[in-house]
């Protein structure tokens, strides 16, 4: 079939994957950890445990409440100190998170090694995924049980990884890619099954060459599958725009990937369903990079869920120059913070801080009518207009040229001459209709 690579629209920033020849490194646990109960798209989990109660690693502390909502687990053993409101490194503000004393043991649940786990059954493979709390580990942190259980109508002939991490700063996929290609490999062809589709792909941006030769040689016992490789361009990592690049075909405006008999998961997810399939474990750990110009340590860590910045900053070096902004993510979609006392969560794909040189701040100013936001946006939108009717209050005027097909990429925002926070307009429109819903 042919392979076409490209898609409208996406800009191109300084990449600055500092960190792409660090080798990922366990990072220490610390002596208090912070679980939210909410780490997924969807409705919180409902809590299992009370003050008091002792824990084991990977023993379930928060319940799936509702269809789209996820399992949570402890990320190592010790004690419930209390379930509080403690900042939340997505939502902005305080949520309900258990607080877990570690008592150093990390002390694990029984697992169960599945031996002939490649051959585990479609149903199973859900369940088990289920189970296990797994969401998507690209940041969007949808859960994974729910991409994996499409409705009957709707059946799924492609399954595409995402190994596109176009984020600038971020490296966790590239080095996961690097380091655990096999078990990326045994984890996809799981999807695969789990979806009953005849055919996978590999997406994988060409500014990650080592990546694409590690994945290459892992997939090669899984003739089902193809390794793509994609020009740089951001953003290259949405799932639409991957599906865009390697299949040809386009989401429809307010549709899913489903709508085109595809499923996209990323390496990250891929390796945890492996991880969860194989030997039982459950989702309390992810790889996650540390970098920016004001960190001494700058690296890929292996995380627990529920570790504080603070501490893997601290435990990584501190900072060489004073912090002006710390984001949750990556510089184009990800979240400046507040407090270090957020915790790493499902998906926390990166922590990027930066010194006061290189925080530029701007005044917003009008729109001068350069038709550059239409330019890059990958979605075919208009962006200016969309943000002068949420400016007028005029929320449905919005909603009927596509603000809810906005992906929130950033790339208007990043070449808008006059400073418009665009992206965080939209994100106002949105909720604002949302409530009104």
């Amino acid at each position: 079939m042919a392979i076409l690579r490209g898609f409208k629209g996406g800009v191109h920033p300084p990449y600055m994957k500092l960190t792409a020849d660090k080798p990922i490194r366990r990072a220490g646990i610390p002596e208090v950890l912070y679980v939210p109960l909410q780490q997924h798209a969807g409705a919180p989990a409902s809590p299992l445990v009370k003050r008091g109660d002792k824990v084991l690693a990977g023993q379930k502390i928060g319940e799936i409440n509702g269809f789209i909502s996820a399992n949570i687990h402890a990320p190592t053993s010790g004690k419930v100190k209390n379930i509080l409101d403690h900042p939340h490194p997505v939502a902005g503000r305080s949520t309900p998170a258990v607080i877990i004393e570690a008592d150093g043991e990390d002390s694990w649940i029984e697992l169960k090694e599945r031996e002939d786990y490649l051959n585990t059954a479609p149903s199973d493979i859900v369940e088990i995924v289920r189970e296990a709390g797994i969401v998507g580990m690209g940041g969007a942190a949808f859960p994974t049980h729910v991409k994996l259980s499409p409705p009957a109508d709707k059946p799924i002939e492609f399954v595409i990884i995402n190994g596109a991490e176009c984020e600038p700063y971020l490296t966790a996929d590239d080095r996961l890619m690097r380091e655990y290609a096999d078990e990326i490999a045994d984890g996809s062809y799981l999807v695969l099954k789990a979806v009953n589709a005849r055919r996978g792909f590999v997406g994988i941006e060409d500014n990650k060459p080592e990546a694409i030769k590690e994945m290459r040689r892992a997939f090669k016992k899984f003739p089902q599958f193809e390794v793509v490789e994609l020009p740089t361009k951001y953003p290259q990592g949405s799932e639409k725009h991957l599906i865009k690049a390697i299949l040809g075909r386009e989401v429809p405006s307010g549709g899913l990937p489903m709508d085109v008999g595809v499923v996209v998961q990323n390496v990250g997810t891929a390796r945890a369903i492996y991880q969860a399939v194989r030997f039982g474990r459950p989702l309390i750990e992810r790889v996650t990079t540390l970098t920016g110009d004001a960190v001494a340590g700058p690296g890929n860590y292996m995380v627990r869920i529920g570790t504080p910045f603070r501490f893997l900053i601290d435990e990584s070096g501190g900072f060489k120059e004073d912090p002006a902004k710390v984001i949750n993510g990556g510089p184009m979609m990800g979240i400046a913070q507040y407090s270090l006392d957020v915790p790493v969560i499902k998906g926390t794909s990166g922590i990027v801080v930066f010194s006061a040189k290189n925080v530029v701040l701007t005044q917003e100013g009008p729109c001068i009518r350069c038709g550059r936001c239409l330019d890059v946006c990958p979605m075919f939108l208009m962006p200016t207009t969309m943000a002068k009717f949420i400016k007028a209050g005029r929320f449905d005027d919005a909603r009927k040229i596509g603000l809810f097909d906005c992906i929130e990429c950033g790339s208007c925002s990043y070449v808008c001459p006059s400073n418009i926070p665009l992206v965080q307009y939209f994100k106002y429109g949105k909720a604002e209709l949302r409530l009104r819903r």
